[in-house]
């Protein structure tokens, strides 16, 4: 009989330079709750706000900066990509940059403290190739979404 893990994902844990700043941030950004006792040292997100389905976000305080790019990432669905990340600029993160490809076009963000997010939705200017590659048809994207990318190569993770 093989092996049945018993582990379970209980939260998504993040090292933090201002816990309970970047703890409002997220609650911010997802409309979720920062729980009591919230501090610059400990933190947690999540509450009766936050849809059973979606795993409680948790801050502790590190005493060293973030260094490089973040090897672990979330990512978000949003109907309407450039607003919310209009509304997330508003609240603190920055834009890094955009993508189209495999059928998502998506921006990448980072929250106050440098951590990176992306936030994406399907891109209907996306077709595929007869070889099965994706490719990008600029002219079906929609107005109103920002231009395409410089055509830099990806990353291992695609981003």
């Amino acid at each position: 009989m093989p092996f049945m893990s018993t582990l379970r994902m209980t939260e998504v844990t993040y090292d933090a330079r201002d816990a309970g700043r970047l703890a409002r941030f997220w609650a911010d950004a997802l409309g979720w709750d920062v729980g009591p006792g919230a501090s610059e040292y400990v933190a947690n997100v999540g509450g009766p706000r936050r849809p059973p389905e979606a795993l409680p976000m948790l801050f502790v305080q590190v005493p060293e900066e973030k260094r490089g790019k973040t090897r672990i990432h979330l990512d978000f669905h949003a109907d309407d990509v450039v607003a919310e990340v209009a509304r997330l600029v508003g609240l603190g993160a920055s834009v890094l940059h955009e993508k189209r490809e495999w059928g998502v076009f998506w921006i990448t963000m980072q929250d106050p403290e440098g951590n990176e997010f992306c936030v994406g939705q399907p891109d209907p200017g996306q077709t595929e190739s007869a070889d099965g590659e994706n490719v990008v048809d600029l002219a079906a994207v929609p107005s109103g979404q920002p231009g395409p990318t410089t055509g830099e190569v990806p990353g291992p993770d695609g981003r």
